[in-house]
Protein backbone atom coordinates (compact mmCIF):
# COMPACT_ATOMS: atom_id res chain seq x y z
CA UNK A 1 0.00 0.00 0.00
CA UNK A 2 1.98 3.37 -0.72
CA UNK A 3 0.72 6.12 0.98
CA UNK A 4 1.07 9.53 -0.50
CA UNK A 5 0.17 12.42 1.51
CA UNK A 6 1.31 15.98 2.91
CA UNK A 7 0.94 15.19 5.93
CA UNK A 8 3.05 11.86 6.02
CA UNK A 9 4.04 12.07 9.78
CA UNK A 10 0.59 11.33 11.13
CA UNK A 11 0.92 8.08 9.78
CA UNK A 12 4.42 7.23 11.45
CA UNK A 13 2.73 5.61 14.11
CA UNK A 14 0.37 3.16 12.57
CA UNK A 15 2.99 2.63 9.50
CA UNK A 16 5.94 2.58 10.96
CA UNK A 17 7.15 -0.62 9.04
CA UNK A 18 6.28 1.06 5.42
CA UNK A 19 9.08 1.63 3.52
CA UNK A 20 9.93 4.09 1.28
CA UNK A 21 9.77 3.71 -2.46
CA UNK A 22 12.93 4.31 -3.13
CA UNK A 23 14.67 2.26 -0.53
CA UNK A 24 16.39 -0.80 -0.92
CA UNK A 25 14.92 -3.39 2.14
CA UNK A 26 17.35 -6.28 2.94
CA UNK A 27 15.45 -9.96 3.84
CA UNK A 28 16.17 -9.37 7.62
CA UNK A 29 14.07 -6.15 7.36
CA UNK A 30 11.79 -7.66 5.32
CA UNK A 31 10.96 -9.98 7.63
CA UNK A 32 10.65 -7.19 10.07
CA UNK A 33 7.83 -5.51 8.29
CA UNK A 34 5.60 -8.90 8.53
CA UNK A 35 5.33 -11.19 11.47
CA UNK A 36 3.65 -13.49 12.51
CA UNK A 37 2.74 -11.79 15.43
CA UNK A 38 1.20 -8.99 12.61
CA UNK A 39 -0.83 -11.29 10.54
CA UNK A 40 -1.97 -12.79 14.37
CA UNK A 41 -3.03 -8.96 14.95
CA UNK A 42 -4.82 -8.12 11.78
CA UNK A 43 -6.95 -11.06 11.84
CA UNK A 44 -8.10 -10.48 15.26
CA UNK A 45 -8.61 -6.73 14.70
CA UNK A 46 -11.00 -7.33 11.43
CA UNK A 47 -12.56 -10.41 12.52
CA UNK A 48 -15.50 -8.24 12.57
CA UNK A 49 -15.33 -6.38 9.29
CA UNK A 50 -14.46 -9.19 7.15
CA UNK A 51 -16.20 -12.53 6.09
CA UNK A 52 -14.44 -15.47 7.47
CA UNK A 53 -15.11 -17.46 4.11
CA UNK A 54 -15.60 -20.87 4.36
CA UNK A 55 -12.62 -23.38 2.87
CA UNK A 56 -14.87 -26.44 1.41
CA UNK A 57 -14.01 -30.05 -0.04
CA UNK A 58 -14.63 -29.51 -3.74
CA UNK A 59 -16.61 -32.12 -6.22
CA UNK A 60 -13.68 -31.50 -8.44
CA UNK A 61 -11.73 -33.95 -6.11
CA UNK A 62 -12.25 -37.55 -7.63
CA UNK A 63 -11.97 -35.65 -11.46
CA UNK A 64 -8.37 -34.57 -10.50
CA UNK A 65 -7.09 -37.39 -8.37
CA UNK A 66 -6.53 -35.16 -4.89
CA UNK A 67 -8.48 -33.91 -1.88
CA UNK A 68 -9.60 -30.23 -3.02
CA UNK A 69 -10.17 -28.34 -1.13
CA UNK A 70 -11.53 -24.51 -1.79
CA UNK A 71 -11.36 -21.29 -0.01
CA UNK A 72 -14.12 -18.97 -1.36
CA UNK A 73 -12.82 -15.53 -1.03
CA UNK A 74 -14.58 -14.41 -3.46
CA UNK A 75 -17.80 -14.44 -1.16
CA UNK A 76 -16.64 -11.22 0.59
CA UNK A 77 -18.58 -8.52 0.36
CA UNK A 78 -17.31 -6.79 -2.37
CA UNK A 79 -15.77 -10.30 -4.02
CA UNK A 80 -12.55 -10.30 -3.41
CA UNK A 81 -9.90 -10.91 -1.13
CA UNK A 82 -8.44 -7.37 -0.89
CA UNK A 83 -10.86 -6.68 1.72
CA UNK A 84 -8.69 -8.14 4.52
CA UNK A 85 -5.97 -6.19 3.57
CA UNK A 86 -8.14 -2.44 3.02
CA UNK A 87 -10.06 -3.17 6.03
CA UNK A 88 -6.78 -3.43 8.29
CA UNK A 89 -4.87 -0.60 6.85
CA UNK A 90 -8.25 1.85 7.20
CA UNK A 91 -8.49 0.67 10.61
CA UNK A 92 -4.39 1.67 11.61
CA UNK A 93 -4.87 4.84 10.38
CA UNK A 94 -5.02 8.29 12.76
CA UNK A 95 -8.05 9.88 13.73
CA UNK A 96 -7.23 13.05 12.30
CA UNK A 97 -6.49 11.36 9.09
CA UNK A 98 -10.28 9.33 9.43
CA UNK A 99 -12.12 12.20 9.91
CA UNK A 100 -10.05 14.47 6.10
CA UNK A 101 -10.86 10.98 4.38
CA UNK A 102 -9.10 8.97 1.45
CA UNK A 103 -8.53 9.00 -2.26
CA UNK A 104 -8.08 5.68 -4.87
CA UNK A 105 -7.64 5.97 -8.44
CA UNK A 106 -8.81 3.32 -10.27
CA UNK A 107 -11.16 0.45 -11.14
CA UNK A 108 -9.76 -2.30 -9.97
CA UNK A 109 -10.73 -4.50 -6.81
CA UNK A 110 -8.69 -2.84 -4.53
CA UNK A 111 -10.69 0.26 -4.82
CA UNK A 112 -14.07 -1.24 -4.89
CA UNK A 113 -13.10 -2.59 -0.89
CA UNK A 114 -11.45 0.71 -0.24
CA UNK A 115 -14.97 2.65 -1.28
CA UNK A 116 -17.15 -0.26 0.80
CA UNK A 117 -14.84 -0.25 4.19
CA UNK A 118 -14.06 3.05 4.18
CA UNK A 119 -17.64 3.72 4.13
CA UNK A 120 -18.53 1.50 6.59
CA UNK A 121 -15.84 3.39 9.27
CA UNK A 122 -17.18 6.57 8.32
CA UNK A 123 -14.22 7.59 6.49
CA UNK A 124 -14.84 10.05 3.41
CA UNK A 125 -13.75 8.39 0.66
CA UNK A 126 -13.55 9.81 -3.08
CA UNK A 127 -12.62 7.69 -5.91
CA UNK A 128 -11.46 8.63 -9.11
CA UNK A 129 -12.08 6.23 -12.66
CA UNK A 130 -10.99 7.35 -16.05
CA UNK A 131 -14.63 7.62 -18.25
CA UNK A 132 -13.48 4.08 -20.00
CA UNK A 133 -14.58 2.43 -16.74
CA UNK A 134 -17.58 0.20 -16.81
CA UNK A 135 -20.76 1.93 -15.74
CA UNK A 136 -21.27 -1.16 -13.50
CA UNK A 137 -18.22 -0.65 -11.51
CA UNK A 138 -19.66 2.99 -11.14
CA UNK A 139 -22.60 2.16 -10.19
CA UNK A 140 -21.23 -0.21 -7.44
CA UNK A 141 -18.63 1.88 -6.24
CA UNK A 142 -21.13 4.77 -5.65
CA UNK A 143 -23.75 2.14 -4.26
CA UNK A 144 -21.41 1.25 -1.50
CA UNK A 145 -21.00 4.70 -0.31
CA UNK A 146 -17.87 6.53 -2.35
CA UNK A 147 -17.64 9.74 -4.01
CA UNK A 148 -16.93 8.76 -7.94
CA UNK A 149 -16.12 10.84 -10.05
CA UNK A 150 -14.83 10.29 -13.64
CA UNK A 151 -11.55 11.89 -14.88
CA UNK A 152 -9.39 11.50 -17.94
CA UNK A 153 -9.09 8.81 -20.22
CA UNK A 154 -6.54 6.47 -19.04
CA UNK A 155 -5.74 5.30 -15.11
CA UNK A 156 -2.62 7.98 -15.48
CA UNK A 157 -4.83 10.59 -16.02
CA UNK A 158 -7.09 9.56 -13.12
CA UNK A 159 -3.74 8.89 -10.98
CA UNK A 160 -2.38 12.50 -11.27
CA UNK A 161 -5.86 14.26 -10.74
CA UNK A 162 -6.23 11.89 -7.54
CA UNK A 163 -2.83 13.26 -6.13
CA UNK A 164 -3.62 16.56 -6.79
CA UNK A 165 -6.91 16.54 -5.00
CA UNK A 166 -5.31 14.61 -2.35
CA UNK A 167 -2.54 17.52 -1.63
CA UNK A 168 -4.89 20.35 -2.19
CA UNK A 169 -7.50 18.77 0.65
CA UNK A 170 -5.46 16.92 2.97
CA UNK A 171 -6.98 13.50 1.43
CA UNK A 172 -4.56 10.31 2.12
CA UNK A 173 -3.62 9.22 -1.46
CA UNK A 174 -4.14 5.08 -1.43
CA UNK A 175 -2.47 2.96 -4.50
CA UNK A 176 -2.27 -0.50 -3.47
CA UNK A 177 1.65 -1.79 -2.06
CA UNK A 178 3.00 -4.06 -0.33
CA UNK A 179 3.32 -2.22 3.28
CA UNK A 180 3.46 -4.68 6.24
CA UNK A 181 -0.07 -3.81 7.12
CA UNK A 182 -1.32 -4.29 3.75
CA UNK A 183 0.48 -7.58 3.85
CA UNK A 184 -0.74 -8.81 7.57
CA UNK A 185 -4.43 -8.01 6.38
CA UNK A 186 -3.93 -10.46 3.50
CA UNK A 187 -2.00 -13.20 5.33
CA UNK A 188 -5.07 -13.81 7.46
CA UNK A 189 -6.13 -16.03 4.17
CA UNK A 190 -3.67 -18.05 5.27
CA UNK A 191 -4.39 -18.58 9.09
CA UNK A 192 -7.65 -19.61 8.53
CA UNK A 193 -6.92 -22.21 5.75
CA UNK A 194 -4.47 -23.27 7.94
CA UNK A 195 -7.69 -24.07 10.87
CA UNK A 196 -10.26 -25.07 8.24
CA UNK A 197 -7.94 -27.99 6.79
CA UNK A 198 -6.24 -30.32 8.76
CA UNK A 199 -3.23 -32.00 7.42
CA UNK A 200 -2.97 -29.81 4.81
CA UNK A 201 0.04 -30.71 2.43
CA UNK A 202 -0.13 -27.49 -0.10
CA UNK A 203 -2.01 -24.01 -0.84
CA UNK A 204 -2.41 -22.96 -4.03
CA UNK A 205 -2.35 -18.95 -4.77
CA UNK A 206 -2.81 -16.33 -7.50
CA UNK A 207 0.12 -15.14 -8.34
CA UNK A 208 1.15 -12.56 -10.84
CA UNK A 209 2.29 -8.70 -10.82
CA UNK A 210 0.01 -8.49 -7.44
CA UNK A 211 1.46 -10.82 -5.35
CA UNK A 212 0.92 -9.59 -2.14
CA UNK A 213 -1.85 -12.00 -1.06
CA UNK A 214 1.10 -14.99 -2.02
CA UNK A 215 3.57 -13.46 0.20
CA UNK A 216 1.25 -12.53 3.21
CA UNK A 217 -0.57 -16.08 3.30
CA UNK A 218 3.04 -18.17 3.05
CA UNK A 219 4.60 -16.11 5.55
CA UNK A 220 1.11 -17.28 7.69
CA UNK A 221 1.42 -20.88 6.56
CA UNK A 222 5.49 -21.57 7.15
CA UNK A 223 5.39 -20.19 10.55
CA UNK A 224 2.03 -22.95 11.34
CA UNK A 225 4.04 -25.31 9.47
CA UNK A 226 6.93 -25.24 7.36
CA UNK A 227 6.05 -28.63 5.40
CA UNK A 228 2.92 -26.99 3.88
CA UNK A 229 3.39 -26.36 0.47
CA UNK A 230 3.08 -22.93 -0.83
CA UNK A 231 2.28 -22.61 -4.64
CA UNK A 232 2.14 -19.33 -6.81
CA UNK A 233 -0.11 -19.41 -10.18
CA UNK A 234 0.62 -16.66 -12.88
CA UNK A 235 -0.41 -16.54 -16.66
CA UNK A 236 2.02 -17.53 -19.01
CA UNK A 237 0.85 -14.51 -21.10
CA UNK A 238 2.98 -12.47 -18.58
CA UNK A 239 4.70 -14.69 -15.93
CA UNK A 240 5.73 -10.84 -14.05
CA UNK A 241 6.72 -12.74 -10.72
CA UNK A 242 8.89 -15.69 -12.32
CA UNK A 243 10.92 -12.73 -14.25
CA UNK A 244 11.50 -10.74 -11.15
CA UNK A 245 12.45 -13.88 -9.17
CA UNK A 246 15.02 -14.60 -11.64
CA UNK A 247 16.26 -10.62 -11.50
CA UNK A 248 16.15 -10.38 -7.53
CA UNK A 249 14.03 -7.09 -8.50
CA UNK A 250 10.69 -6.28 -9.45
CA UNK A 251 10.37 -6.21 -13.52
CA UNK A 252 8.26 -4.53 -15.82
CA UNK A 253 7.05 -7.21 -18.77
CA UNK A 254 6.03 -5.66 -21.94
CA UNK A 255 3.71 -7.92 -22.45
CA UNK A 256 1.10 -7.56 -20.01
CA UNK A 257 -2.43 -7.24 -21.11
CA UNK A 258 -4.76 -4.41 -19.48
CA UNK A 259 -7.88 -6.66 -20.61
CA UNK A 260 -10.40 -6.79 -17.98
CA UNK A 261 -10.38 -10.41 -18.12
CA UNK A 262 -6.84 -10.61 -16.30
CA UNK A 263 -7.43 -8.10 -13.63
CA UNK A 264 -4.74 -8.10 -10.95
CA UNK A 265 -2.87 -11.68 -12.66
CA UNK A 266 -1.48 -9.08 -15.08
CA UNK A 267 0.53 -5.81 -14.46
CA UNK A 268 3.56 -5.25 -13.03
CA UNK A 269 5.29 -6.56 -9.83
CA UNK A 270 4.95 -4.07 -6.94
CA UNK A 271 6.87 -4.33 -4.24
CA UNK A 272 10.38 -5.51 -3.21
CA UNK A 273 9.36 -6.61 -0.06
CA UNK A 274 6.23 -9.09 -0.96
CA UNK A 275 8.79 -10.45 -3.95
CA UNK A 276 11.40 -11.04 -1.08
CA UNK A 277 9.08 -12.76 0.99
CA UNK A 278 7.58 -15.03 -2.17
CA UNK A 279 11.34 -15.49 -3.28
CA UNK A 280 12.49 -16.93 0.38
CA UNK A 281 8.97 -18.36 1.23
CA UNK A 282 7.14 -19.72 -1.55
CA UNK A 283 7.99 -23.58 -2.89
CA UNK A 284 7.11 -22.97 -6.54
CA UNK A 285 5.85 -20.56 -9.08
CA UNK A 286 3.64 -21.94 -12.32
CA UNK A 287 2.54 -20.10 -15.24
CA UNK A 288 -0.66 -21.18 -16.95
CA UNK A 289 -2.12 -20.88 -20.39
CA UNK A 290 -5.45 -18.31 -21.22
CA UNK A 291 -7.47 -21.71 -22.14
CA UNK A 292 -6.62 -23.64 -18.56
CA UNK A 293 -8.01 -20.80 -16.93
CA UNK A 294 -10.99 -20.65 -18.99
CA UNK A 295 -11.44 -24.09 -18.48
CA UNK A 296 -11.52 -23.23 -14.94
CA UNK A 297 -13.56 -20.99 -14.56
CA UNK A 298 -16.13 -23.32 -16.70
CA UNK A 299 -15.43 -26.42 -13.85
CA UNK A 300 -16.05 -23.79 -10.71
CA UNK A 301 -19.60 -22.36 -12.37
CA UNK A 302 -20.68 -26.41 -13.39
CA UNK A 303 -19.28 -28.36 -10.12
CA UNK A 304 -19.35 -25.22 -7.42
CA UNK A 305 -21.73 -22.95 -8.65
CA UNK A 306 -19.35 -19.90 -8.52
CA UNK A 307 -19.18 -17.00 -11.20
CA UNK A 308 -15.18 -16.15 -10.41
CA UNK A 309 -12.75 -14.00 -12.73
CA UNK A 310 -9.49 -14.95 -14.08
CA UNK A 311 -7.52 -14.25 -10.89
CA UNK A 312 -10.10 -16.20 -9.13
CA UNK A 313 -9.67 -18.89 -11.33
CA UNK A 314 -6.17 -19.52 -12.31
CA UNK A 315 -4.72 -21.27 -9.09
CA UNK A 316 -7.49 -24.25 -10.14
CA UNK A 317 -6.10 -23.53 -13.16
CA UNK A 318 -2.82 -25.51 -12.25
CA UNK A 319 -4.31 -28.49 -11.10
CA UNK A 320 -6.61 -28.51 -15.07
CA UNK A 321 -3.20 -27.92 -16.86
CA UNK A 322 -1.67 -30.52 -14.84
CA UNK A 323 0.90 -28.46 -13.94
CA UNK A 324 1.55 -29.63 -10.60
CA UNK A 325 1.23 -33.61 -10.60
CA UNK A 326 3.40 -34.27 -6.96
CA UNK A 327 0.27 -33.38 -5.70
CA UNK A 328 -1.75 -36.76 -6.67
CA UNK A 329 -3.13 -38.26 -3.61
CA UNK A 330 -2.43 -34.59 -1.61
CA UNK A 331 -4.95 -32.90 0.46
CA UNK A 332 -4.67 -29.28 -1.44
CA UNK A 333 -6.43 -26.01 -0.63
CA UNK A 334 -6.86 -23.35 -3.71
CA UNK A 335 -7.79 -19.91 -2.86
CA UNK A 336 -10.77 -18.63 -4.99
CA UNK A 337 -9.97 -14.95 -4.14
CA UNK A 338 -12.25 -12.82 -6.71
CA UNK A 339 -15.39 -13.00 -8.40
CA UNK A 340 -15.99 -9.72 -10.11
CA UNK A 341 -16.23 -10.72 -13.76
CA UNK A 342 -18.42 -7.93 -15.84
CA UNK A 343 -21.23 -10.26 -17.36
CA UNK A 344 -20.18 -9.15 -20.74
CA UNK A 345 -16.81 -10.75 -20.21
CA UNK A 346 -19.27 -13.69 -18.29
CA UNK A 347 -21.16 -14.66 -21.69
CA UNK A 348 -18.03 -14.93 -23.58
CA UNK A 349 -15.61 -16.74 -21.62
CA UNK A 350 -18.53 -19.42 -21.06
CA UNK A 351 -18.54 -19.50 -24.65
CA UNK A 352 -15.05 -20.21 -24.93
CA UNK A 353 -14.26 -22.48 -22.65
CA UNK A 354 -17.19 -24.89 -23.50
CA UNK A 355 -15.32 -25.11 -27.14
CA UNK A 356 -12.01 -25.45 -25.59
CA UNK A 357 -13.36 -28.27 -23.72
CA UNK A 358 -14.59 -30.27 -26.75
CA UNK A 359 -18.26 -29.45 -25.76
CA UNK A 360 -19.21 -27.29 -28.69
CA UNK A 361 -18.41 -28.31 -31.96
CA UNK A 362 -19.81 -26.65 -35.48
CA UNK A 363 -19.44 -28.86 -38.60
CA UNK A 364 -20.62 -28.25 -42.09
CA UNK A 365 -21.86 -30.83 -44.84
CA UNK A 366 -23.49 -30.78 -48.33
CA UNK A 367 -26.67 -32.60 -48.43
CA UNK A 368 -29.30 -32.99 -51.56
CA UNK A 369 -31.95 -30.21 -51.59
CA UNK A 370 -34.85 -32.85 -51.48
CA UNK A 371 -37.67 -33.17 -48.92
CA UNK A 372 -36.62 -35.41 -45.91
CA UNK A 373 -32.68 -35.00 -46.56
CA UNK A 374 -32.12 -32.57 -43.87
CA UNK A 375 -34.51 -34.43 -41.46
CA UNK A 376 -31.98 -37.31 -42.01
CA UNK A 377 -29.50 -35.13 -40.45
CA UNK A 378 -31.15 -34.54 -37.64
CA UNK A 379 -32.17 -38.16 -37.15
CA UNK A 380 -28.53 -38.81 -37.05
CA UNK A 381 -27.75 -35.50 -34.40
CA UNK A 382 -30.93 -37.03 -32.18
CA UNK A 383 -29.94 -40.50 -32.17
CA UNK A 384 -26.64 -39.41 -31.30
CA UNK A 385 -27.71 -37.36 -28.56
CA UNK A 386 -26.04 -34.14 -29.39
CA UNK A 387 -28.09 -30.92 -28.89
CA UNK A 388 -28.54 -28.58 -32.01
CA UNK A 389 -27.39 -24.59 -30.21
CA UNK A 390 -28.06 -23.51 -34.46
CA UNK A 391 -28.68 -24.81 -37.73
CA UNK A 392 -28.02 -22.72 -41.10
CA UNK A 393 -28.61 -23.62 -44.97
CA UNK A 394 -26.91 -22.36 -47.55
CA UNK A 395 -28.22 -22.50 -51.42
CA UNK A 396 -26.86 -19.86 -53.72
CA UNK A 397 -23.24 -19.99 -53.24
CA UNK A 398 -22.73 -23.48 -52.57
CA UNK A 399 -19.82 -24.30 -55.07
CA UNK A 400 -20.84 -28.33 -55.58
CA UNK A 401 -23.07 -29.59 -58.15
CA UNK A 402 -26.63 -28.51 -58.51
CA UNK A 403 -29.61 -28.66 -56.61
CA UNK A 404 -27.80 -28.87 -53.25
CA UNK A 405 -27.35 -27.28 -50.03
CA UNK A 406 -24.46 -26.99 -47.48
CA UNK A 407 -25.94 -27.10 -43.81
CA UNK A 408 -24.17 -25.76 -40.95
CA UNK A 409 -24.39 -26.63 -37.60
CA UNK A 410 -23.69 -26.04 -33.96
CA UNK A 411 -24.05 -28.73 -31.91
CA UNK A 412 -23.41 -29.43 -27.67
CA UNK A 413 -22.09 -32.68 -26.83
CA UNK A 414 -20.91 -34.14 -22.98
CA UNK A 415 -17.32 -33.93 -23.58
CA UNK A 416 -14.32 -35.21 -25.67
CA UNK A 417 -15.37 -38.83 -26.15
CA UNK A 418 -19.32 -37.89 -27.00
CA UNK A 419 -17.88 -35.58 -30.02
CA UNK A 420 -16.03 -37.94 -31.43
CA UNK A 421 -18.36 -40.37 -31.05
CA UNK A 422 -20.75 -37.96 -33.09
CA UNK A 423 -17.82 -37.05 -35.25
CA UNK A 424 -17.76 -40.61 -36.58
CA UNK A 425 -20.94 -40.86 -37.26
CA UNK A 426 -21.43 -38.22 -39.18
CA UNK A 427 -18.53 -38.91 -41.59
CA UNK A 428 -19.78 -42.84 -42.46
CA UNK A 429 -22.97 -41.64 -43.61
CA UNK A 430 -21.50 -37.74 -44.69
CA UNK A 431 -17.63 -38.35 -45.99
CA UNK A 432 -17.11 -34.74 -47.06
CA UNK A 433 -18.21 -33.58 -43.67
CA UNK A 434 -15.92 -30.15 -42.49
CA UNK A 435 -15.08 -29.84 -38.77
CA UNK A 436 -14.83 -26.01 -37.64
CA UNK A 437 -11.13 -26.32 -35.88
CA UNK A 438 -10.68 -24.72 -32.18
Amino acid sequence: MKIVTRNEELLRDALSCLPQPSSRTSLASCNKLIRFEDISAAAFKIQCGVQKTPCMYSRLSKQYGMDIYLKKEFLQYTGSVKERGVLYLLMSLPQEQQRKGVIVASDSNFSMAVAYHASELRIPVFVIMPSSTAPARVKMCREYGAMVISYGTTAKDSQVHARRLAQENSYLYLEEEDSAVYLSGLGTVGLEVYEQVPKLDAVIFPAGGHCGLLAGSAAALKHLNPHISVIGVESESFPVLQQSLKAGHPTEDQACNNHHFYGDVSGVCFGSNSLQLTGKLVDKVVAVREEDILISMLRLLEYERATVDAEGAIGLAALVAGKLPELKDKRVAVVICSGNLELHLLQQCIARALTLDNRVCRFSLVISDCPGDLSKLLEILAREEARVLDIKQERTFVTSELFTVEVTCTVETRDKIHTAQLRNALLERYPTTAWTER
